[in-house]
C-alpha cells in the first residue's frame, strides 16, 4: 500500500484509531481525535502511566497487537518509519500516518510555508513568522518548532502558517505546499533513516510531494546543489552574498553570515507567497524590529572577567557548529563540543578548527569527545604534512613561505597562532572552567556541541540551562568583575 496515503483528520471520524507515541505531538493527536468523537487506543514504547485516566499499552506488551486491530495508526514523528512494526502494520493494510500530514492534506496550502533543512530551519521559521506578524498578518509558527497546527488548543483564525518540518515529519507528508524552503543539508539522524542517502531523500521529499511548485534553497550548500534533483519542479537559490546592500534585516540582531542567508530565504518565501510588503525594504525593516532569537542559538548568557559565554546548545550537528565559529571572526574561542555519539563524520569540524586563523582551543565532552579529538589531531598532522611539503617545494624554488608554527596535539599552544589544542573533559562543568581559564582576558567560551544531548541531559534546553548555571557559578567566584545576563 502507499506509505503516504492522502488521509486527512476529517477522514478519521468514526474510525478505529490508534495513537503510537505520546510525546508532545502524541498528546495533540489525542486531543484532535477526541474532537472527532474518536476514543483511540494509546500505545507507547515506554509508557509513563495513564493519560487522563486512559490506559497506555507498551508496544512490546500488547500494544502492537492492539494497533493491528485498528483502521489507522497515527504515529509520533520520533518513531522511525523504517521500524519493522511499521512494515508489519502496512503489510496488513493498516495506514501508518503522521499528524502533520493529516493536517496538510486538508489545509489551505496556498497560505502554508514549510521550512526544512538539517540546521537553520528553526531560526528561519521563527523569523519568517515574526516578519509576517510585523507586516500585520495573523501567523502560527509551528510543526517541529512551537505549536502543533492541528491541536485544538491552538485553534484560531490565521492568515498564514509557517511550519518547520523535520526529516522525521517529512516522511509522513502526502502533499507539499506550493512553497517550501530548505536551509541546509548535512548528514544527520542516520540511525532513524538507515543511511545518509536515505536521510537526504527523506528530508528533501517535503519539496516534491503533490502540490509542490517552488523550493527556495540555500545556494551556498554544495551538497544541496548536488541533490538538486530532489528539490522539486523549480528551485530558486539564495546565497548569503545576495543583495549586498540590504540592511532591512539588521533589527533582527542575528550574528553570522548564515543568518543573513536565512533572512534572505525568509524574504524570498514571503514574496513567493504573494505577501504584500515582501518587496518593501522599509516595511520589512519595521517588521523585523523586536525579534527575539530562539534560545540556545548563539545566545550570550553572560560575561565573567572579560570572557563572553555563548550558548549554542541547539547545534547538534557539525554544520551549525561551523556556522557558530564563523559568526565570531577574529575572536579567540574556546569551543565546547561533544555529546551523544551518532557516528557522524567530524572531519569537516576538525578541518575548520585547525585552519581557523583566530586562536581556537577545543574542549570535548563524552561520548563523542574522544572521536572529535582524534579527528582534530589527524587533521592537524595532515595539515603539518601539507605545510611541510609546501615549505620543501618553496625551498627548492628558493623562497620559503612564512607562516605560524603548528600547535602540538592535545595541549594549548602559544596564543594567537590559530589552533591552540584539544583536551578531553569529563563533564560540562570541567569544560566551562578550563575554557574560562584559557579564554581570559577577552575571549569567548562557546558551547556548540555538534552532537545531541541524550544521556546526560534531557534535551538541548536542559544542556543550555546547565551551561548557564556553570557561568553563574563562575560569576559568584569572580564577584566585582562579572556582568552576567
Amino acid at each position: 500500500m502507499d506509505p503516504r496515503p492522502k488521509l486527512s483528520w476529517s477522514d478519521l471520524a468514526g474510525a478505529r484509531a490508534g495513537i503510537w507515541g505520546l510525546g508532545r505531538e502524541g498528546h495533540a493527536n489525542l486531543r484532535k481525535l477526541l474532537t472527532l468523537g474518536v476514543e483511540p487506543v494509546l500505545v507507547d514504547d515506554r509508557p509513563a502511566g495513564p493519560v487522563d485516566g486512559r490506559p497506555v499499552l507498551a508496544t512490546a506488551d500488547g500494544g502492537l497487537a492492539a494497533l493491528q486491530r485498528c483502521d489507522v495508526v497515527v504515529k509520533t514523528p520520533g518513531l522511525s518509519r523504517y521500524r519493522p512494526e511499521v512494515a508489519q502494520l502496512s503489510a496488513q493494510g493498516i495506514p501508518v500516518v503522521g499528524g502533520l500530514g493529516l493536517w496538510l492534506a486538508e489545509a489551505d496550502l496556498r497560505r502554508v510555508l514549510c521550512v526544512t533543512g538539517t540546521k537553520g530551519k528553526s531560526t528561519t521559521s521563527s523569523l519568517t513568522g515574526h516578519l509576517l506578524t510585523g507586516l500585520g498578518y495573523r501567523c502560527l509558527v509551528g510543526g517541529n518548532i512551537g505549536a502543533v497546527p492541528y491541536d485544538p488548543d491552538n485553534a484560531g483564525a490565521f492568515d498564514y502558517w509557517v511550519i518547520e518540518v523535520s526529516s522525521y515529519q517529512a516522511t509522513d507528508l502526502p502533499v507539499s505546499p506550493p512553497v517550501v524552503a530548505v536551509t541546509s543539508l548535512h548528514p544527520d539522524h542516520l540511525d532513524w533513516h538507515g543511511g545518509v542517502e536515505q536521510y537526504y531523500r527523506d528530508k528533501l521529499s517535503a519539496c516534491s510531494r503533490p502540490g509542490a511548485e517552488l523550493t527556495v534553497a540555500n545556494g551556498d550548500s554544495a551538497l544541496l546543489r548536488e541533490h538538486a534533483g530532489l528539490l522539486g519542479p523549480r528551485v530558486e537559490w539564495v546565497s548569503e552574498h545576495d543583495d549586498p546592500a540590504a540592511g532591512w534585516m539588521e533589527p533582527l540582531g542575528l550574528p553570522g553570515r548564515h543568518n543573513r542567508r536565512n533572512a534572505l530565504i525568509a524574504r524570498r518565501c514571503l514574496a513567493a507567497l504573494g505577501v504584500p510588503g515582501a518587496a518593501d525594504a522599509a516595511a520589512l525593516r519595521a517588521a523585523a524590529a523586536g525579534y527575539r532569537p530562539l534560545p540556545s542559538r548563539l545566545t550570550p548568557v553572560g560575561t565573567v572577567g572579560g570572557v563572553t559565554f555563548v550558548d549554542d546548545s541547539l547545534s547538534t550537528n557539525v554544520l551549525p557548529t561551523l556556522a557558530a565559529l564563523d559568526a565570531f571572526p577574529g575572536r579567540r574561542i574556546a569551543l565546547i563540543a561533544g555529546g551523544h555519539d551518532r557516528g557522524i563524520d567530524y572531519a569537516p569540524l576538525a578541518a575548520a578548527v585547525v585552519t581557523r586563523e583566530a586562536s581556537t582551543y577545543v574542549l570535548t565532552l563524552p561520548d563523542s569527545g574522544p572521536r572529535i579529538r582524534a579527528q582534530i589531531q589527524a587533521a592537524q598532522i595532515q595539515g603539518a604534512q601539507i605545510q611541510g611539503a609546501q615549505i620543501q617545494a618553496a625551498q627548492i624554488q628558493g623562497a620559503a613561505p612564512a607562516g605560524p608554527p603548528s600547535a602540538s596535539p592535545g595541549a594549548p599552544a602559544t596564543r594567537n597562532t590559530g589552533f591552540a589544542g584539544v583536551t578531553d573533559c569529563p563533564d560540562l562543568a570541567a569544560a566551562v572552567t578550563a575554557g574560562f581559564r584559557w579564554a581570559q582576558p577577552d575571549g569567548i567560551v562557546l558551547l556548540s556541541p555538534a552532537a545531541p544531548s541524550f544521556g546526560v541531559f534531557r534535551d538541548y534546553r536542559d544542556r543550555g540551562e546547565a551551561f548557564a548555571r556553570e557561568v553563574r557559578a563562575l560569576s559568584s567566584h569572580h564577584a566585582g568583575s562579572a556582568d552576567t545576563t
